[in-house]
């Protein structure tokens, strides 16, 4: 047990990590609860959709994060998937022996072939080369999805029913909850793969490829080869999530193969935190609720989403995961506790600001979408007149008076972070003089 971790214990001589091993059986526990404590129609359907998004996001980590390949083409796999997906569920229903809970996985492989022929030109190169191609082949399938209907639908798209072929066990996917544990096993089997992929040598050497091209083709591997490997796969995983797609919705039309759903992959992979491995599983969460509860709510939820985005840029780069890993550090160092005050300060003051500012976006709105309504509207439960100058001057009272607020919580926020982060650099010096 020398110099094994305090987290890990031994087993057949190799060590285990125990702290590991209950990660994984957090997750696969709550993939497994979860529709047990969220058991209306809506939640069963968003996690459905949760579910898919996470093995989508996860797929373009592995080009963003694990290899530092932008792609504003990823939809044309996870699209293409989700065509194939709905063309062998089709086939299904008119006699092809295939179980239904198979599809998906033919549909990754579809993508996977999509991928052997387009990858190979797309990876010859990296960095803004790679993004302009990638740009330029989701453009390209998304004209062609316009001009073959026989295999896109048209602009109606291709339907099905998932209620097909023989039942197994009395399996028909035709209940929500049957098609959701479906969708949960597959998410917890990709997600797996792709960790492991992550600990394999081709992943390893992806991260060194991402790093630093020159020396990795210094000491004689083939970078493009890389790449293309990497490429491939993450088509396959995003065909996988295209396909569970199709038995979701049971319908794909060519919004699938759009730059504006690559564009999503992009942004809610990059909130969450493309530099964990965990951080896509929380964009994808975040996509769903933006993309089906947000929209819901205010006819304005892309501004909201793009003042998130620019907001984490400069504040938080490192996106959702690294505000919970440096706080899970202040913990392990015991600090996390004298910062309470100041991230409910912090929280208090930006919530007033945001408000202000979301009742003149909200009115503004009004104005130029819903004129025909009248200028009233109900916003928070409160009646506003979007013509009223005593309601624009309430709401920039509030934003302006939020924002002084919460600037002063900032500064005293810097400063306490400031003498903690030299407490944990002298601590940090201790252990190391100590060993």
């Amino acid at each position: 047990m020398a110099g094994t971790p305090k987290s890990a214990t031994v087993l057949a001589g190799k060590p285990v990590n125990l702290s590991r091993i209950a990660v994984w059986s957090l997750y696969a526990l709550v993939l497994t609860l979860a529709p047990l404590v969220f058991d209306s129609s809506l939640s069963l359907t968003l996690l459905s959709q949760m579910g898919i998004a996470i093995i989508v996001c996860l797929s373009f980590n592995m080009l963003l994060g694990q290899g530092g390949m932008l792609s504003f083409g990823h939809a044309v796999y996870s699209g293409m998937g989700a065509f194939l997906g709905i063309h062998t569920l089709n086939l299904v229903t008119d006699g092809l022996a295939l179980p239904v809970s198979l599809i998906p996985v033919v549909a990754g492989l579809g993508s996977m072939v999509l991928a052997l022929v387009l990858g190979w030109v797309t990876t010859h190169h990296a960095a803004t080369p790679f993004a302009m191609i990638t740009l330029g082949v989701g453009e390209l399938v998304w004209a062609m999805a316009l001009m073959f209907p026989a295999f896109f639908g048209g602009e109606g798209g291709v339907s099905g029913n998932r209620v097909a072929g023989q039942a197994v066990f009395g399996i028909t996917f035709g209940p929500q909850i049957q098609l959701y544990y479906l969708i949960a096993a597959y998410t917890l089997v990709c997600t797996a793969l792709m960790f492991a992929f992550t600990r394999t040598p081709l992943g390893c050497m992806l991260n060194a490829v991402r790093d630093n091209p020159e020396r990795v083709a210094f000491v004689g591997y083939n970078t493009h080869m890389v790449r293309y490997l990497a490429f491939v796969l993450a088509a396959f995983f995003a065909g996988v999530s295209g396909g569970l797609a199709a038995l979701h919705f049971e319908i794909v039309t060519a919004e699938v193969v759009s730059g504006y759903r690559s564009g999503a992959y992009l942004l809610f992979t990059f909130l969450g935190g493309a530099t964990f491995f965990f951080g896509p599983i929380l964009g994808a969460v975040l996509m769903v609720l933006a993309f089906v509860l947000l929209s819901g709510f205010t006819q304005a939820w892309l501004l909201y989403v793009g003042l998130l985005f620019l907001v984490m840029v400069v504040h938080a780069p490192g996106g959702v995961a690294s505000l919970i890993m440096m706080n899970l550090r202040l913990a392990k160092f015991g600090f996390l506790r004298p910062l309470w005050v100041s991230y409910l300060a912090l929280a208090a003051t930006a919530l007033v600001a945001l408000v202000g500012a979301a009742t003149m976006i909200e009115m503004v709105y009004h104005l130029q979408l819903n004129a025909a309504l009248g200028p009233e509207l109900v916003f928070m439960g409160i009646r506003l007149n979007a013509t009223s100058i005593n309601c624009w001057c309430g709401a920039a009272w509030v934003m302006l008076t939020g924002l002084g607020l919460f600037e002063l919580c900032r500064r005293q926020f810097v400063h306490d972070w400031r003498q903690i982060q030299a407490s944990i650099e002298r601590d940090i010096c201790r252990q190391e003089a100590a060993l």
